[in-house]
């Protein structure tokens, strides 16, 4: 083989490659018109469950191609921002405003448990994670100064409020976002972490009982800026996961690239911006293998292959939401005016 043509292999290859690389795309499912889906939990490649306003929840058993849809009966106005499902009948979802709400089924959905209520005026539930699908925490907005922090050890049926007293202040004006129910992250067993956007941007890392605040180099000192989603390399699998990416930005300037996202890889000590940023505003973040990532936001849905460092966008189309299987490799999608979809990859 001569010069000549080993030039022209290595050229060719170093043109593949790249394609092969960034070859995901989104197929599209059957949207529910009218609905805004910010809850997704999907459970494995076939078996995924949505939550959203106007009380409504879906079930899909075979990966999408058709939905269950269950309205919550009693609770038809309520907008459920999050949702965690264990199988195909037991769920637990949560209702933003007030009152706060958390609710639990056992039967797919024909009856819902009411198993927490806060009726505190200021009350803004935003998120849930769960550990081995027993161990879970809950977060809301800071009310009078203190952060709202809950715990359950049994998979939602019972939740009990942490101390607000052993957990840091927030400063005025900071919160979380109950964008797509991904701003809390539980690490490994009573380790979490979390962030929040507003005035001031953060990540609060608790792990082995030492807790910290570290500045996220993120847009923020307005409501509508700061971080939206945490997502965590090996969370629930890795005893001390060390790559976190953080995304986020201004959802009132949602095509903006500035200060969007963060990316740290010594366990949230110390964060960088990428080299490439997210293309605009982003509500989502979630690993899908290795250092592959996707993100989400109402201008469109990017992904990575670096860990972060690097983005790149495969749909202009908006998503509130994104989420990869806790047992697969299937990454759905879901969004405003019901619209959803999974990642061909």
């Amino acid at each position: 083989m001569n010069t000549r043509t080993i030039s022209y292999i290595v050229y060719t290859l170093l043109l593949v490659l790249p394609l092969c690389a960034f070859s995901q795309h989104l197929d599209t499912l059957q949207p529910k018109p009218g609905i805004s889906f910010r809850g997704l939990s999907v459970v494995n490649n076939r078996l995924l469950w949505v939550s959203g306003n106007k009380g409504t929840v879906g079930r899909s058993t075979d990966g999408g191609k058709s939905f269950s849809w269950i309205p919550v009966k009693g609770y038809e106005k309520r907008d459920f921002r999050d949702i965690e499902a264990f199988d195909v009948v037991t769920a637990v979802i949560m209702a933003v405003d007030s009152p706060g709400l958390i609710l639990h089924t056992h039967d797919g959905g024909e009856t819902w448990q009411q198993v927490y209520r806060d009726n505190r005026s200021g009350i803004f539930l935003d998120a849930m994670d769960f550990w081995k699908d027993k161990q879970g925490m809950a977060i809301g907005d800071p009310i009078g100064g203190k952060t709202v922090l809950l715990s359950t050890g049994d998979a939602g049926e019972h939740w009990t409020a942490i101390s607000p007293e052993i957990l840091p202040k927030p400063d005025s004006g900071e919160a979380c976002f109950a964008s797509s129910g991904t701003n809390i992250k539980i690490l490994s067993k009573n380790n979490f972490a979390f962030v929040t956007g507003g005035l001031k941007s953060r990540a609060f890392i608790h792990r082995d009982n030492h807790d910290y605040w570290v500045d996220l180099p993120l847009v923020q000192k307005a409501n509508s800026t700061g971080a939206n989603s945490l997502a965590i390399k090996g969370s629930g699998r890795t005893k001390n996961p060390r790559h976190m990416v953080v995304v986020g930005g201004d959802f009132t300037h949602d095509s903006s690239r500035a200060g969007n996202a963060a990316i740290t890889s010594d366990a949230g000590r110390t964060w960088a911006v990428p080299e490439e940023p997210p293309f605009g505003y982003r509500s989502s973040v979630t690993y899908i293998k290795g250092k592959k990532l996707i993100a989400c936001g109402t201008s469109g849905v990017d992904v990575s292959s670096d860990g972060g460092r690097h983005w790149r966008n495969i749909s202009k189309t908006g998503y509130h939401v994104c989420q990869r299987s806790k047992d697969g490799k299937a990454v759905y999608l879901a969004g405003g005016n019901g619209r959803m979809a999974v990642l061909n990859w």
